[in-house]
């Protein structure tokens, strides 16, 4: 006997989009708190376009259809992966910026600062956070979107413009934080000091 077709295998970029689907839920008083982790755990355990179906079945616009354009293409290659479980990280100085860096928190702090070093045009960063806080310093003149990631209990911020400009490294932020809080903005200079 054969299974039902359950449509075709999701990418990790249409569980984002169905989890940001699922924020934007949570803000417009849909769905509560305790909801949106049920919903999200079951849209990052999906694997085909069926799998979707549940979490969206009582929600204005139905299913998220798989496709779409998430983020910009990031560039082929291994992602730089940063792992802790209760220490910090920190990347500071001149250090080597792939396109694609992966963080994985579970308690400790992050602090990635972009700031003196080498930047691709792109650099696509996944924060996968429990309790901890990521702190992303980028240089004056870059930009940043963050509107891909998703929060429980924590907030998100970002104090730098979202859209691309020529000439400009951008970021793609995105991913999920539990309960921590994530920052981007550029970073402070004052009689001599920077924060």
């Amino acid at each position: 006997m054969t299974q039902p077709h359950r449509g075709i295998r999701i990418s990790d970029a249409d569980r984002e989009r169905a989890a940001v689907r699922l924020q934007q839920a949570l803000a417009e008083g849909r769905i509560t708190l305790t909801e949106l982790e049920e919903r999200l755990a079951v849209v990052y355990a999906a694997r085909y376009t069926a799998d979707l179906l549940p979490p969206f079945a009582d929600l204005p616009g139905g299913e998220v259809v798989p496709g779409a354009p998430a983020r910009a293409p990031v560039a082929p290659g291994r992602p730089l992966v940063l792992s802790s479980a209760t220490g910090a990280l920190r990347r500071t100085g001149a250090w080597t910026v792939p396109s694609h860096i992966r963080v994985q928190s579970a308690l400790g702090s992050v602090l990635l600062d972009f700031c003196d070093t080498t930047l691709p045009p792109a650099v696509d960063v996944t924060l996968d956070l429990g309790a901890g806080s990521a702190r992303l310093f980028i240089p004056n003149g870059a930009t940043a979107d963050v509107d891909a990631m998703v929060s429980g209990m924590g907030t998100v911020r970002s104090r730098v413009a979202s859209m691309p400009v020529p000439g400009q490294t951008h970021f793609h932020v995105h991913g999920r934080s539990v309960m921590g809080s994530v920052l981007v903005r550029h970073r402070y200079r004052f009689a001599g000091h920077r924060w």
